[in-house]
């Protein structure tokens, strides 16, 4: 249950972040839902990959190359998703740094503490 409660914010983060920044659309609601599975199944299978692949470079240049590799991850996932677009660089960094902010406060505010 928590699960998809997390999966229906993180898709209105996904909504906000496309109001907010210009550059990223999302036609529907249904769009946001499986861009936020898109961007889910892409942080499980293929971000620990990379980051492991561009561990050293990550590490050169103090983890800023891991907002660049975010903001990669999230021009894919636009790619991927139907009802979605992100026109440019920028914006996907934009985007990634606010859903970045805007799940970790998502996890916070949904965690058990028990």
């Amino acid at each position: 249950m928590m699960m998809i409660l997390r999966w229906i914010l993180f898709a209105l983060s996904v909504m906000l972040a496309a109001w907010l920044i210009p550059g990223i659309s999302v036609e529907n609601f249904p769009a946001a839902l499986l861009l936020a599975f898109i961007i889910g199944l892409i942080n499980v299978f293929i971000k620990p990959i990379l980051g492991l692949i561009t561990l050293p470079i990550n590490v050169l240049t103090l983890g800023i190359f891991g907002l660049i590799l975010n903001a990669l991850l999230f021009m894919l996932a636009g790619y991927f998703a139907p009802g979605v677009s992100i026109d440019g660089f920028l914006s996907a960094f934009l985007g990634s740094l606010l859903l970045a902010f805007l799940g970790s406060a998502i996890f916070q505010i949904t965690d058990k503490k028990d």
